[in-house]
Parts: C-alpha cells; structure tokens; sequence
C-alpha cells in the first residue's frame, strides 16, 4: 500500500508503540465484554439509520485514549467515537474501538478493537483483537504477524481465481450499498464464494491468516484499515488501494487477477446496471449463452 516515506523508525521506540498497543487493545477488549447487548440503554444511529453506536463503543474509546494519554501523552489521536487532539511527537494513534457494532448490537460473534501506531503518517505497530474468539492479532513492521503470540502468513499456493475465497462488505447507506451489490453478479461466478462478516478489521486479520483468501471494500475509513493493513502486509500480504477508494488485501499471486476481476465487474455494473438480465455471458433475453 502506498503510504508516506517516512525515515527508520527506533527500534526502542516500535518495542514501546507494540507494548503500549497491544496494553490498550487488549484492555478495550475486555470493557466490552462487561457489555451484553440486552443490556445497552444507550444506543443511537450516526451517518445512517443502520450505522449504530452505543455507550460501548464510547466506553472503549475512552480505555484507549486513557491508556495512551497515560503512556504517551505527546502522540496525537483520531478515534472512530470522535475523541481527537494533536501532539507534539512524530507517532499518532488511530483507533476503532469497536469494529463491528451491528454484529455486537445482534450478538453476532464477529467484532473486534482495532488500533494502530502511526510514525510520521505511515502504520507501523498493528493490533486487532477479536473480543469473541479472544485472538490478538499483532504486527510491527520489519517483525511479521502474530496471532495470540505464534506467527501467521496468508495462505500459500491460493493463486487461483476460481478456488479463491473473497470477503467484503457494505455501506450503512442504502444508495451506496445498492452500487455495491450490483458489483456482486459479475465478481460472484469467476471465484469460489463470497463472504460478508461484518469487520474489516477481521477481514483483513483473516486474510493475513490465511481464513479467506481476499478482502475488499469501497469507502472504509482509516480506523478500520489502519491496524490490519500492517498485520495483512507483515503476513505476506498485499494492501493496495484502487480507485474509487476500494481497499484490496489479498495473497500476492491473487493481487493482479482480482484487480483485473474487480476493474471488469465494476464497469459491467455501471453498464447493465444492477438487477439487469443483460450482461458478460448472456444474451439480452438473459438466457446463458
């Protein structure tokens, strides 16, 4: 992935940034799971009537900026929650204390605390953890990927289109997810499957280890690449963002083809437009040909 030059960063100084991360991921971790969805009273709705935000998204934004105002207290700051403030130091912190919200909200076991350390605008310490399967998924670059302390890699000899397993997700705004699933058609036949879970931090956490072969997403924010592009990267994998603000994470021998796949289903999309019987492999009546 494309990210600012930055000069070597200080080998004391990345063993801190890991330390301090992985002290206050793993401490969010736990504040939310003194929360049981049943028991949220205070959950409200931010860019869309879908996008949900509760009191344990708020409580575990504010464990990190506590542990890290605590730790280094002259790094600056930008959580998902919209705690920020600026500092005087060369690392910033990006934090999505919650990643996952409706799953957390519906009790689905899929949502995780993502936080990354930044050093003069390039990640270079990542962690994720997943709250539910209580994994931690650790990177620092120059040093690989870990998973709750033994090392992962992305799957080897997946370098097919068609045997490839791909995870994405969607919008909260109907307009945007409607383009999005209008992509599907087109990208669904050439792969094995798709696989939609909710997180993509875990997305990219999973391709790191090898649990699906490929993720991809339009319009995600920085909070919820941040850390798991260093874990996918430092596993062996490749991070590019494509136009239209697509994140791709993918093995490497699969980078090229699913760009190409992607490039072509979009333009189809734009072409017949969603829910069209015409398209790539069909006659106008929609019939195979």
């Amino acid at each position: 992935m494309n990210e600012p030059a930055t000069s070597a960063v200080p080998e004391g100084l990345l063993d801190e940034l890991q330390d301090v991360a992985v002290r206050a991921a793993t401490g969010a971790a736990e504040v939310l799971r003194q929360y049981s969805p049943a028991r949220l009273k205070e959950v409200s709705t931010k860019s869309s009537p879908t996008d949900l935000v509760s009191e344990a998204d708020r409580a575990s934004e504010a464990y990190i900026v506590s542990e890290l105002r605590s730790a280094r207290p002259s790094d600056s700051f930008v959580g998902e929650e919209g705690t920020s403030y600026s500092g005087t130091s060369r690392v910033a912190w990006v934090a999505d204390p919650l990643d996952g919200t409706t799953n957390f909200f519906f009790d689905v076991p899929a949502f995780s605390v993502s936080l990354a350390a930044q050093y003069d605008g390039r990640a270079v310490v990542g962690v994720v953890v997943d709250v539910s399967r209580r994994e931690t998924w650790t990177a620092t670059v120059g040093r690989g990927a870990w998973c709750n302390g033994s090392p992962c890699h992305v799957a080897s000899g997946r370098s097919v289109l068609a045997t490839a397993l791909v995870a994405t997700g969607f919008s909260y705004r109907a307009e945007r997810r409607a383009e999005q699933a209008a992509v599907l058609p087109y990208l669904m036949p050439p792969v094995r499957d798709i696989r939609r879970f909710g997180s993509a931090a875990l997305d990219l956490c999973w391709v790191a280890g090898g649990r699906v072969d490929a993720f991809y997403e339009s319009g995600l924010n920085a909070w919820d690449w941040a850390a798991g592009s260093v874990i996918c990267q430092e596993a062996g994998g490749e991070v590019t963002m494509l136009p239209d603000n697509i994140l791709l994470a993918t093995t490497p021998e699969l980078t090229g083809p699913l760009i190409g796949l992607l490039s072509e289903a979009q333009s189809a999309a734009e072409l017949w437009g969603p829910g069209s019987p015409a398209g790539p492999g069909r006659n106008p009546q929609g019939r195979a040909d």
